[in-house]
């Protein structure tokens, strides 16, 4: 068998909060959209240009809570140019945590998940 990643999901409070945050911040886009018959649940997946993998948001009609991050450890991560993206998220605000020795920062989306920002390789 060859498992390949198809995508991974996150459930969010504000659909269209967070899909105007995916698009600003990581340039992600609308792949396709799925809504219950009964209108219980939207699940729409993003993704890039680059890849074929996507980002599954779940909204769910009858969640009025945030949810419960824990201590937040789980998390995905993306890499651009690097300098660019450090400076079009500081200015967003968005920038919850930075690790200088290791090269990187991290984002918080509007329902705190973190997002990692890594430079791209070469």
């Amino acid at each position: 068998m060859n498992f390949k990643f198809a995508h991974n999901n996150i459930n969010v409070l504000n659909l269209d909060e967070s899909l105007a945050f995916y698009k600003e911040a990581l340039g992600l886009t609308e792949v396709s959209r799925k809504i219950a018959e009964d209108g219980s649940f939207i699940l729409v997946y993003l993704g890039d240009t680059s890849t074929k993998h996507q980002l599954e948001l779940t909204w769910l009609r009858d969640r009025h809570d945030p949810y419960d991050l824990g201590d937040n450890e789980i998390h995905i991560a993306f890499t651009s140019d690097f300098e660019a993206a450090h400076e079009k998220h500081k200015a967003m605000g968005c920038i919850c945590y930075e690790n200088k020795a290791m090269g990187i920062y991290f984002i918080a989306d509007p329902d705190g998940y973190w997002l990692e920002i890594i430079p791209e390789k070469n």
